[in-house]
């Protein structure tokens, strides 16, 4: 089954996962949703990252409704392209598969 991609949707598995920091970076609360990313493992050298592993599943959450600003900070706060990229993947909520934005480490991030 094709997915559609969500623009204005983000998977978050670390640091994002705490309300209080997304309303520190963001200034407003934003609507999540429970969603997991399989066939990658969260893991952590200075900064949580995830990567591809066979069999592995991330679970995290679906920040929705991110306006431009709101990618311009998170962006900002992600160190984009030094640290993440940020690329388009397929999660799985509670209905089904869907596509959005996943922030993906550079070799400088699993380093640190």
């Amino acid at each position: 089954m094709a997915t559609e991609l969500t623009h204005d949707a983000l998977f978050v598995y670390g640091s994002l996962l705490a309300e209080a920091k997304r309303i520190e970076i963001l200034g407003h609360c934003v609507e999540v949703i429970d969603a997991r990313l399989d066939g990658f493992q969260r893991r952590r050298a200075r900064y949580f990252y995830i990567e591809p592993t066979a069999g592995a599943v991330t679970a995290g959450m679906i920040m929705l409704g991110l306006t431009e600003e709101d990618w311009r900070r998170l962006d900002a706060y992600e160190e984009v392209p030094s640290l993440y990229t940020r690329e388009q993947m397929e999660v799985v909520t509670s209905d089904g598969p869907t596509q959005c934005w996943v922030y993906l480490p550079t070799a400088k991030c699993i380093k640190q």
